[in-house]
């Protein structure tokens, strides 16, 4: 699973990139035009939400994962969450884990 850890974190730290980057080329780094954009309709506030929580949850699990002693810190993954996501993080706090 490891192996597979690895390259599902590639994948999840390519695509949301590739979107990203394409919203910035269009629109310029403007902060609040992304946040306005993770909410403009229900469809993409419906997935804005689930990820927020979905993140949450997973910030949660990894701390208290690190108290029992048996995890890595969280603090990369939660920067990885923040800046690319979710898809790039779990995957890379799993790889990290197998390691």
């Amino acid at each position: 699973m490891k192996n597979v850890y690895l390259v599902l974190a590639f994948v999840g730290a390519l695509v949301p990139l590739a979107f990203f980057l394409q919203f910035f080329s269009a629109e310029g780094v403007n902060l609040n035009s992304f946040i306005s954009g993770l909410f403009v309709n229900g469809a993409a506030g419906g997935f804005s939400a689930d990820l927020l929580i979905s993140s949450f949850v997973f910030w949660l699990y990894m701390f208290q994962q690190q108290k029992k002693g048996n995890a890595p810190k969280p603090a990369i993954y939660i920067l990885l969450n923040l800046f690319i996501g979710l898809s790039l993080a779990l995957p890379a706090y799993l790889y990290a884990r197998e390691a």
